[in-house]
């Protein structure tokens, strides 16, 4: 499949932003505005996130693991529970990731913008089967 045809998956894709660090927060929302996503949020507190993640409408969502120092897992959990794909984003690597969430892709901060395409729409496309 052509890089092409890839990156059409992003096109229009809404994306739900859980960052509690308003320059990363901008940063991510700049690099989802270039690979033409609709930004859901963003959502910079836990309780905020979860009724996001209950009730908004979005094909992934990039969640930071530790939100206002509170771990981001409720909302993981709300995500799965919907079928919906997601990637964590953290300064610790894939090492920090909790179980049963180790498999899902994470992107380690800082991410380039190609390192976070690449990984969105591997999300994306390994939750479409």
């Amino acid at each position: 499949m052509s890089a092409e045809l890839n990156e059409d998956v992003l096109k229009g894709a809404r994306v739900l932003v859980v960052e509690d660090e308003a320059a990363i927060s901008m940063l991510l929302e700049d690099m989802l505005l270039d690979f033409g996503c609709e930004i859901v949020g963003p959502a910079a507190r836990l309780t905020t996130a979860l009724e996001m993640a209950q009730r908004e409408t979005f094909a992934v969502a990039i969640l930071d693991v530790n939100v206002a120092g509170e771990p981001i897992y409720p909302v993981a959990e709300a995500i799965v529970e919907r079928d919906l794909p997601l990637v964590f984003s953290t300064g610790y690597g894939g090492a920090g990731i909790r179980e049963p969430f180790r498999d899902r892709p994470v992107v380690q901060k800082p991410f380039s913008q190609a390192d976070l395409k690449r990984t969105l729409i591997l999300a994306i496309k390994s939750a479409n089967g």
